[in-house]
């Protein structure tokens, strides 16, 4: 089959030079621009992208009356003294109302109010929820309940009156369990700073009509919390975690009496960490795109607190927003929704284009990430997305997985290669016990040597040794009326425990319909070793794919959902291996996992090296 049709990647072979690291110009079609909804103006003009400036992201120039506050409330002086030292502290109040842009998720909103509570696709009796902390919740809903973040599907799901006696109930329930700031899960700087924002922002759902009487209670833990994350919000070593306690911080500066000094000393603290916090080409420094999500989300929140109360907001946030949405868009796939990478489900189109809506940015997604790492490729219908880059470095990683040259293939609507995903939301439909294994190399569209992971893969989100380095180049390819956009990538997780280094290289035809790929073993010293060693390629498949083996093991029979047929088929080179269909799983955005099937190609090779060519190719 391969010999049959021009061969782009021997093109490569001759072509490349192996010194050349330069990424070259991308030559596909461009995307639609994304935004709140379908319009029938020309296109604005779009700003060109540009590296992340540090120096944008520094607590702003005020004068030295504002650098005084910032550094007296920083030391313990109260904000109140501080603001307006000559006379009474202001009554407890909100100065606002927030109308947040962000709509919530509204079936988990209605089911609240018919008493289920919703996270990670799992149902639970409203009833039964242990407000407690710690408790022997799982994660999942240890961040919905302990962050409140149900305030927001609540608050779309019905007007604040009918929403009103479920928030205010969900409210004093928690409160009585959590009293006092204290210790446990309750009282991490992330989950406290997501709380108090959202109590922030939707506090008229607890305060309509006869939840006035929850009043004092609701304005006293507001100022508890914001207090104790003024102590706390800098011991927390994790940037994403502590940009939600600075939000929080922030909102309560901007919508509390009083709030001028806590409000200048957040809102330092939140552009210093966003600065730390994302890398050069926008992405996070997580490499997850749900934690770039969840960035996006509390920026847009913050920044609609200052609206609430008429102030500009710092320039910073719309620079960073700007620089986070195009990252964000560089996963998305066909199906318009987002790829699973470093942990996370595969975000909705809906979800994901309400949240970018509500951002306010109109860009195209990303195609060149060096620091993010996820380069992308757009050729008609057909999206490909490779994770080119090590995985996140300790201190920075969430759910951090073993995906180094793993990559996602969609054409139109239909995912086609993808990687399992799903890791962050284990412990409600997706099973604590097999958090790791999603986690690991072989649950990711990549080689696997001797079944390890290329990174070693930890508890609690964390990784140990592993990839340290990717070389990466990237060009376009012609050869007479064939043309086409080459990736190739190389790592060194398995240099250390094996001698060798995995190569792999993808051609994806300009017309969508054709990926060729090598993946390729090279020896990491000057001499190989001897012996053999047991290798797998794994191509995990999209939801509703339908695959058989041909009859001469070499290749494998695939019927989309839409009745067209592709053919995944092995290299002439590829010594005496062999495909096989074997079970696999998928996690979509909701945290629901859908029984898949994967390719596995698999068999012995030389520690000296190897090549193994494949094709994936529409027939039909």
């Amino acid at each position: 089959m391969m010999e049959g049709h021009a061969d782009l990647l021997s093109v490569a072979r001759e072509d490349a030079s192996d010194e050349e690291q330069v990424a070259l110009p991308l030559g596909d079609t461009p995307e639609p621009l994304v935004t709140a909804a379908p319009v029938n103006e020309p296109e604005a003009e779009i700003e060109p992208a540009r590296a992340l400036v540090l120096a944008d992201f520094q607590p702003p120039r005020s004068g030295p009356l504002h650098s005084a506050l910032r550094l007296a409330y920083k030391l313990g002086v109260p904000g109140q003294i501080l603001s307006s030292p000559l006379r009474k502290p202001a009554r407890p109040r909100l100065l606002g109302t927030v109308d947040s842009p962000l709509a919530g998720n509204r079936t988990a909103g209605v089911a609240l109010r018919a008493g289920q509570f919703f996270a990670g696709g799992l149902k639970h009796p409203l009833a039964k929820i242990d407000y407690r902390s710690p408790s022997k919740m799982t994660p999942p809903f240890v961040r919905a309940v302990h962050g409140f973040t149900w305030m927001r599907d609540l608050a779309s799901s019905a007007p604040r009156a009918q929403c009103a006696g479920t928030a205010g109930d969900m409210f004093a329930a928690w409160l009585k369990a959590n009293p006092q700031p204290g210790k446990g899960p309750a009282w991490t700087v992330e989950l406290a700073g997501i709380r108090l924002l959202n109590w922030l922002v939707h506090a008229p759902i607890v305060l309509t009509g006869e939840g006035e009487k929850h009043k004092p209670r609701f304005l006293e833990a507001l100022e508890a919390t914001a207090r104790w994350l003024d102590r706390n919000v800098t011991r927390e070593d994790d940037r994403l975690a502590q940009a939600s306690g600075w939000s929080g911080m922030l909102a309560a500066g901007l919508l509390l009496p009083d709030g001028k000094a806590r409000k200048l000393y957040a809102e330092a603290g939140l552009l210093r960490t966003l600065g730390e916090m994302v890398s050069d080409d926008g992405g996070v420094l997580s490499r997850c795109p749900s934690a770039q999500a969840d960035a996006i989300a509390l920026l847009v929140e913050v920044r609609a607190c200052y609206d609430t109360v008429g102030e500009e907001a710092p320039a910073a946030l719309d620079t960073m927003l700007a620089l986070l949405v195009p990252a964000l868009l560089g996963v998305r796939m066909g199906d318009r929704g987002l790829g699973s990478w470093q942990g996370g489900a595969a975000m909705g189109e809906s979800d994901l284009d309400a949240l970018v809506a509500a951002s306010g940015v109109r860009t195209r997604p990303l195609a060149e990430a060096g620091q993010w790492g996820f380069q992308r490729v757009k050729a008609k219908e057909a999206v490909l997305v490779l994770d080119a880059a090590p995985p996140p470095k300790p201190r920075n990683a969430r759910h951090a997985c073993a995906s180094t040259l793993a990559f996602e293939f969609s054409h139109g609507p239909q995912r086609i290669i993808v990687n399992c995903g799903g890791a962050a939301l284990a412990g409600a439909l997706v099973p604590a016990r097999i958090e790791q294994g999603l986690r690991g190399t072989s649950a990711h569209s990549t080689m696997v040597l001797d079944d390890a992971n290329s990174t070693a893969i930890l508890l609690h989100g964390q990784i140990g040794k592993g990839v340290e380095e990717v070389d990466f180049t990237r060009e376009t390819l012609s050869q007479g009326k064939k043309s086409g956009t080459r990736l190739e990538a190389a790592h060194n997780g398995y240099a250390a425990r094996f001698g060798l280094v995995h190569r792999r290289i993808l051609i994806l035809s300009d017309e969508g319909e054709e990926l060729r790929g090598e993946d390729v073993l090279e020896p990491s010293g000057r001499k190989g070793k001897r012996g053999k060693i047991g290798y797998a390629m794994r191509f995990h498949l999209g939801r509703g794919i339908e695959a058989k083996p041909t009859e001469d093991g070499r290749g494998v029979h695939l019927v989309m959902p839409d009745a067209s047929y592709w053919q995944f088929r092995l290299g002439g080179d590829s010594g005496e291996a062999g495909c096989s269909v074997e079970d696999s799983l998928w996690v979509d955005g909701h945290g629901r996992p859908h029984a898949t099937k994967q390719i596995v190609v698999e068999g012995l090779t030389a520690r000296s090296g190897g090549r193994f060519p494949w094709l994936l190719k529409r027939m039909g």
